[in-house]
């Protein structure tokens, strides 16, 4: 692990964001609630976004074990699937771009996980970092036409 024992605590935060892409009759189920005995699908998946965001350093590498500060995880039936969003805050000296990726990605694993009786041909997609901000390196925030550093 990187010793970022030396930097100063600062306000982190990060917003992740994917997709996964649904057949039309496993997104109607989603939309309608009527597919899953475990539950609804956005709810338990917004669950499992925020539980994996808090524990993204017991599953990537290396990665050090943050006090977060606040984590939402929105999940939203979107034109052929659905999409996730995942907002993490900290006081640290590190970074959360990997807690947001990560509920974004546990999130996303859920839906494919609860609609996979439906059928296999779902696709997760475009999981990536919307933007950043705190730390050394300064903010971060992706655009429409490219990834810039601010």
């Amino acid at each position: 692990m990187v010793d970022v024992g030396g930097k100063e605590p600062s306000a982190r935060e990060a917003l992740a964001q994917g997709t996964i892409h649904l057949t039309p009759e496993a997104l109607r189920l989603v939309a309608d609630q009527s597919l899953s005995r475990k539950g609804n699908v956005l709810s338990v998946a917004q669950v499992a976004g925020i539980m994996a965001a808090k524990r993204t350093w017991e599953l990537v590498p290396l990665c050090h074990p943050i006090p977060l500060t606040h984590v939402g995880v929105e999940c939203q039936v979107v034109e052929g699937g659905v999409r996730v969003w995942c907002t993490v805050r900290s006081e640290g000296r590190t970074g959360v771009e990997m807690e947001a990726l990560c509920g974004v990605g546990a999130a996303l694993l859920t839906v494919y996980d609860m609609t996979k009786s439906v059928s296999h041909q779902h696709r997760i997609s475009d999981v990536h970092l919307v933007s950043k901000t705190g730390g050394k390196s300064g903010d971060y925030h992706r655009n429409g036409t490219g990834d810039t550093n601010q």
